[in-house]
């Protein structure tokens, strides 16, 4: 089970994560009972159309082929525009897709061969295609000013000069990103190596991606944005399918999450219906594999992280039903307490295998730089409503750091709400966690990272390197409701 050590460790005891009302949702370990809030999140999925959990089966987003290849480039066109869809068994929903998908199709990339990928804007707002956790020039970035008026298009470079990862594309729209990829405008993008390919980890059918979410839905199964509202979003998505079941073999699967979620943090755990618990493999975090596997009970993930693990169902007779259970909330347990459900069939032939040693990570260089970061926004009560870094709201013409190109920096980021988690994200470069709140950092998290979760009073130091491209890109919160309300900065390398 989540054992007081795991969670202290996590940050997830009471005094660190007590109800915050409306400014972040009421962030507690789930153990049954409704709050008044809950219970309204309950009647609202109830109107929208009950969903008995575990009836839906899980989808795996499309896979987007290239329209052309060449000796050294794959070229994909995609379309922003608005569809009608089946979420809610026996109803449609009106939301924003990538060619008209929910959640957008998958591409699949490989490092050192170049994506030239053209979004053609079809909505009635403008929009900028982020490509989260890549290394790119300010121009193919997708930034928060830079964006696509509606009616046109913008061709994105990605060179792919990393090492393979599970990353993913969203809208970065200053002021609206927040309500665009609340109502779909994001998607996976996986980015594969040879490294990754000679260690016989599971792959095609067997490697799967797990795009999560929440939403709130009306009596119609309308989609219901409000800002920063991250208790009434209490229909948990995955790829786009309520509380999914997945039929799979007894055999070793690789799920690659991605928290695509505006506010909602999961911590993640297998289990069987018991309190038992069943660890699993994590084997990557956002910029790609880790050094080891890391065996571990629970998988913590916010807002923008991702999470690569291994599973191998030969070890469970069929007929076993394993769900993938959350211990997070706001939200009442028998909503937000589940995710999806493994159905576990026969044992079937399985080559594929976790090796010891899966990536050797670049060393870290000394560092010349020392930086410091403060988070924190209004908190509830006051009347206001805006999110500050370093005491003061994004502002596009103000350029908030300098980097010397080439350097090697220590920033030291500090969650300074009382009541209120927030991660932070930098764009271009991927960094090490050093320390969390003065302790070295599980091996789950031990990786190549670009966002990091902070829970009130957290404190987090990281090592980066910048030394790619030149330029201003921004870093901020990524419980992007936050950021749209002003928690986001700039840094130019020179």
């Amino acid at each position: 089970m989540l054992t007081r050590r795991h969670a202290i460790r996590l940050g997830l005891t009471t005094g660190a994560v007590g109800a915050v009302g409306a400014a972040g949702g009421t962030f507690q370990l789930l153990a049954g009972g409704q709050s008044a809030q809950a219970a309204e999140a309950t009647g609202r999925t109830a109107a929208a159309g009950a969903v008995e959990q575990f009836t839906v089966p899980l989808t795996v987003p499309p896979v987007l082929a290239p329209y052309r290849r060449t000796k050294a480039a794959d070229y994909y066109r995609v379309t922003m525009r608005r569809a009608s869809t089946e979420i809610l068994p026996g109803t449609r929903t009106d939301v924003l897709t990538y060619n008209g998908s929910f959640p957008g199709p998958t591409i699949r990339a490989r490092s050192g061969r170049t994506a030239v990928v053209q979004q053609v804007n079809a909505l009635d707002m403008p929009t900028s295609v982020h490509l989260h956790g890549g290394n790119n020039p300010v121009a193919d970035d997708g930034g928060m000013m830079d964006t696509i008026a509606p009616g046109r298009s913008r061709t994105y470079v990605y060179e792919n000069e990393q090492p393979g990862a599970t990353l993913w594309t969203h809208d970065h729209a200053h002021h609206m990103e927040s309500e665009h990829v609340y109502r779909g405008l994001s998607g996976a993008y996986l980015l594969g190596d040879r490294n990754e390919d000679a260690l016989g980890l599971p792959s095609g059918a067997y490697d799967i991606p797990l795009v999560l979410r929440d939403a709130a839905f009306d009596e119609n199964a309308a989609m219901v944005y409000t800002m920063d509202d991250a208790d009434n979003r209490t229909t948990i998505l995955v790829n786009g399918r309520p509380w999914p079941y997945l039929k799979v073999e007894g055999r070793k699967y690789r799920f690659r999450l991605i928290n695509s979620c505006n506010l909602r943090i999961f911590v993640l755990a297998l289990t069987d219906g018991t309190t038992d618990q069943h660890p699993v493999q994590q084997i990557g975090s956002d910029g790609g594999l880790l050094a080891a596997p890391a065996e571990t009970p629970v998988m913590v993930l916010s807002p923008g992280e991702r999470i690569d693990f291994v599973v191998d169902f030969a070890q469970y007779a069929p007929g076993t039903k394993l769900t993938l259970s959350n211990m997070l909330g706001p939200g009442p347990t028998e909503l937000v307490g589940q995710v999806m459900r493994f159905d576990v069939g026969e044992k079937t032939p399985d080559s594929s295998r976790v090796p010891a040693a899966l990536a050797t990570l670049p060393a870290l260089p000394k560092p010349t730089v020392e930086r410091t970061f403060e988070l924190n926004m209004d908190e509830p009560g006051t009347g206001s409503h805006q999110a500050y870094i370093n005491g003061r709201t994004f502002d596009a013409n103000r350029i908030d750091t300098t980097i010397r190109w080439g350097a090697t920096e220590v920033w030291t980021v500090a969650n300074k709400s009382t009541t209120i988690p927030h991660n932070f994200h930098t764009h271009l470069v991927q960094f090490r966690i050093l320390e969390r709140d003065g302790a070295a950092p599980y091996p789950a998290e031990a990786g190549l990272k670009d966002t990091v979760l902070l829970f009130p009073g957290q404190v987090a130091k990281l090592q980066l390197t910048f030394n790619s491209h030149r330029g201003v890109y921004p870093y901020h919160c990524h419980m992007i409701d936050h950021s749209a309300m002003g928690m986001m900065g700039q840094m130019k390398i020179v």
